[in-house]
């Protein structure tokens, strides 16, 4: 049996040595059930086998060391209306400010949505930016806009010409601090069948395949819930003798391995890269059931709650970056509402999609704010609550798709935006830049997506000014404009 395809570790992440400016090797996971992550699925054969990966980085320069910053990235596709969430115009004429009004926060002069009351509790907590911008007003040239940190080759489709920031932190944390306990750096958690490294722009371009993140789909809160890229296939559990690992669990599996004399039949790369996969800390960050129920519960039975859950449990257990898109939160939708954040009037009731998405994510999104700081990890932990624009400041109607009816919607605007930023160990309940009367325009601390990134990778440590090679061997850095937000900063 060749000792050498014994062990193929996730799905797409394969390891690459050749990179000329930062030579920063990943990987990622393949089927492991909800409950007790016994699901086990094929895995891909696209590249080198784990142990080679550990062979190489040895070569490379032996153990990377650790550090602790991460982030949390929550995508939110389709662009949330900034004058519906924290940008809110209620002086502004009746077909701008919408119908929903302000309520105030615990920070004094701070004032969203009247949908989000968890959030208004907390808003010390965080950060509301009103003033980014940009010029693509597509949701593939948005999201390649946002996502790369680059002015996009066409300002239509998903499929990158620079690599999504995803790609660039998977390259450079897999070279400098290795894999903590055989956890992902980079995890990026979305709906079934939305799993696709080009549905969101999260493509790595010229940094290869080997430089994607472990793709985790489905919906977290359903019973049925596996992570369809962790597990062991079967050709190799045959091939290691042992068919009871199906039925027995995967402690049994590699206990059973050892005494039949398949680990020592391995060179120490190989029963490295079988510890990774079968490493209990791996399969446990994936878990939710072993959290509290209350916890749960707190974040919300769905898949807004849900997966904001996993990321904190990923970022825990080792993981450096984890993003999570937020499209359905699940359950039955309404008939004048839409799938994800593009409130078209043609997609839904802008106003009616609002009364049944926002409480999910307020839900959601305070949870996970109080449970990071809850939880000592506000100092460690940047998280970041975005879409890829806003939405027109003027309102607009049209005939529903579905709903067959006149409805009111807002369309794409990206020379406005609003999100949320929080932990990182900066100041909070801040509010940084501002728009014109009707939601328009910044008109103070205008900022760009670029600024967003180069004060997530000042956190992370990495130096955003360093060159990557692209195809034709050109460098080029890893942001071509941006600094870091000031405001941002973490307090001393």
């Amino acid at each position: 049996m060749p000792t050498h395809r014994v062990v193929w570790l996730f799905e797409r992440l394969l390891i690459s040595t050749s990179m000329p400016v930062r030579n920063f090797p990943t990987f990622s996971p393949g089927p492991m059930s909800r409950r007790s992550f016994l699901q086990f699925g094929g895995m891909s054969m696209l590249g080198m086998s784990l142990a080679d990966v550990l062979r190489s980085q040895a070569v490379a320069g032996g153990a990377p060391r650790a550090r602790d910053a991460s982030v949390i990235f929550i995508w939110l596709p389709g662009g949330p209306p900034h004058m519906e969430t924290y940008d809110m115009k209620p002086e502004a004429p009746s077909e701008y400010r919408g119908i929903f009004r302000p309520i105030r926060t615990n920070v004094k002069g701070m004032e969203i949505c009247e949908l989000f009351p968890m959030q208004a509790r907390i808003a010390d907590k965080f950060n509301i930016i009103r003033s980014v911008s940009h010029d693509f007003s597509d949701h593939g040239g948005g999201h390649k806009r946002f996502l790369t940190g680059r002015i996009p080759a066409t300002p239509t489709g998903t499929e990158n010409d620079a690599p999504a920031v995803t790609s660039i932190v998977q390259k450079w944390c897999t070279q400098q601090h290795g894999m903590v306990d055989g956890m992902p750096p980079v995890v990026l958690g979305t709906d079934a069948g939305r799993s696709g490294i080009d549905v969101f722009a999260n493509g790595p371009a010229y940094l290869g395949s080997a430089n994607v993140p472990f793709v985790v789909g489905g919906d977290p809160s359903s019973g049925d819930f596996k992570v369809q890229n962790l597990g062991i296939s079967r050709e190799m559990e045959a091939r290691l003798g042992d068919r009871v690992a199906l039925r027995d669990g995967l402690d049994h599996f590699r206990r059973d391995a050892d005494q039949s004399g398949a680990m020592s039949a391995m060179d120490t790369f190989n029963q490295r890269a079988f510890d990774m996969l079968t490493s209990p800390k791996v399969r446990d960050a994936f878990d939710l059931t072993l959290e509290d129920q209350r916890t749960r519960d707190r974040y919300g039975m769905h898949a807004y709650g849900q997966r904001g859950l996993m990321a904190r449990r990923l970022i825990e257990s080792g993981c450096r970056f984890v993003e999570m898109v937020w499209e359905h939160p699940g359950g039955t939708m309404p008939q004048d509402c839409t799938y994800n954040w593009d409130s078209h009037a043609v997609n839904c009731h802008m106003f009616n999609d609002a009364k049944w998405r926002f409480p999910y994510y307020d839900q959601a999104v305070s949870a996970l704010i109080e449970d990071l700081y809850a939880r000592g990890l506000d100092k460690k932990t940047l998280l970041v609550v975005t879409g890829e624009f806003g939405r027109t400041p003027r309102i607009n109607t049209s005939v529903g798709t579905t709903s067959k009816v006149s409805q009111p919607g807002r369309d794409h605007w990206p020379k406005a935006m609003s999100m949320i930023v929080s932990g990182g160990g900066m100041r909070t309940g801040q509010i940084i830049g501002a728009t014109d009367s009707k939601g328009e325009a910044p008109i103070e601390r205008p900022l760009t997506p670029n600024d967003l990134w180069a004060t997530v990778y000042n956190h992370l440590g990495i130096d955003y000014t360093e060159n990557l090679l692209d195809y034709q061997g050109r460098p080029l850095p890893i942001l071509p404009f941006g600094s870091p937000i000031e405001e941002l900063a973490p307090t001393a």
